[in-house]
């Protein structure tokens, strides 16, 4: 096990011994062999279990594995031999007599999906869970019907630069009437779906509600065809790497509309130290700024008295203060659109008096979803807006 570490996890198992950790590999990997001779403690096994579960996700501990954790002191290859190269890897048979590598001993490919999930029952669990606990913030402009695919973890499987990750999922005969239902003939012949299939990507954080954030150079394909991303913005420094607008992806036109063939996605991404994404995949129905807008109607108006409360403790003098408001000046015109306010609106976080017009910033926000208030350029979310009676 010791043998097929990194320099990464050599350097986490020599710190949690209190070892020091600095060095060459071969340095690293002597004083960490030196570590397991007969008598480590149990706490020393468990965190080389548990390193090497997060080096191989999907391989099984095998008893040949174990007995390495109790190799005799003289058993132990010498900084020398291990400074020529000639490291070899666990899991792979060196012996003269068995050249043939046993399929348990290997690395294996990684499957992930839900497809897949009973397959592997009998393995031993990731250091990273298949489906953690990811959370999706909620996007405005989409009700959500079904979870397709459950937040899956994209973890990194092995030393390689680039990962590959397969997941299948299958619609049922409702949600495919659903979608077809849904058919929307727009102007110029463009047909569309208001009932998507809708994927999204996002980091593994289990401690809130998770914002869109794809993976460093990111390829999914949808049934053997690629599916298009967002094209990359514009770098706001030169020599800045160019980043893509990180926001959910509508692969319906790339799904079998049939309940009787599964879909396939095969998604390839930068692995990076220290940092997993999660893959899930939703169907959705797309609102328009209109309906968010009678939404945002039915909330109700808030009552004139608030406003009013708001203006005479700013008016009030604070005693605190050498400088005092006399007066209050308030615009009735839109800072967005620059014409009359409509529906005057403003977040319940803003402490400004100054409105927008509800129905231009839903429409600015149907187009590119910033969700920023026009007047302080703080966050104002959909759920926070109210309408100013």
């Amino acid at each position: 096990m010791v043998m097929s570490f990194r320099v990464s996890e050599l350097q986490v198992l020599l710190g949690f011994a209190g070892w020091n950790k600095s060095g060459r590999k071969h340095e690293l990997l002597t004083r960490a062999l030196h570590l397991v001779r007969p008598g480590c403690s149990p706490a020393i096994q468990m965190k080389i279990k548990e390193l090497y579960r997060r080096r191989f996700p999907r391989k099984v501990i095998s008893s040949t594995d174990l007995t390495m954790l109790h190799m005799q002191g003289g058993a132990l290859p010498s900084a020398n031999s291990l400074a020529q190269g000639a490291v070899c890897h666990m899991g792979y048979d060196t012996s003269a007599s068995s050249p043939t590598v046993s399929s348990s001993m290997l690395p294996p490919v990684p499957m992930l999906g839900p497809k897949h999930e009973t397959d592997l029952s009998h393995l031993t669990p990731p250091i990273h869970p298949v489906h953690p606990d990811v959370k999706m913030k909620r996007l405005p402009f989409y009700d959500v019907y079904d979870e397709l695919i459950k937040p899956t973890t994209l973890a990194s499987t092995n030393s390689q630069r680039f990962e590959e990750a397969h997941f299948n999922f299958a619609l049922t005969p409702q949600q495919v009437h659903q979608i077809l239902s849904s058919r929307d003939i727009l102007p110029g012949a463009k047909c569309d779906y208001t009932v998507q299939v809708q994927l999204r990507f996002c980091l593994c954080e289990t401690s809130c509600p998770q914002e869109d954030y794809f993976p460093p150079n990111l390829f999914v394909k949808v049934n053997q065809k690629l599916c298009p991303l967002p094209g990359y913005l514009p770098p706001t420094k030169n020599g800045a790497e160019p980043k893509r607008p990180n926001r959910p992806i509508n692969i319906t036109p790339l799904i079998r509309l049939t309940s009787t063939v599964p879909n396939t996605i095969v998604v390839n991404w930068s692995s990076e130290f220290g940092r997993n994404y999660s893959l899930s995949v939703y169907l959705v129905k797309q609102l328009t700024s209109v309906t968010l807008l009678q939404k945002l109607r039915a909330k109700g108006i808030r009552n004139p008295d608030h406003s009013r409360a708001l203006i005479k403790e700013k008016l009030t003098a604070d005693p605190d203060s050498e400088i005092a408001t006399t007066s209050l000046r308030v615009s009735l015109m839109c800072p967005l659109g620059k014409m009359r306010l409509t529906v005057p609106c403003r977040a319940i976080t803003c402490t400004h008096l100054q409105c927008f017009d509800a129905a231009l910033y839903l429409q600015m926000n149907e187009k590119k979803p910033t969700w920023t208030c026009p007047v302080c350029d703080k966050k104002a979310p959909y759920d926070m807006l109210i309408i100013d009676g």
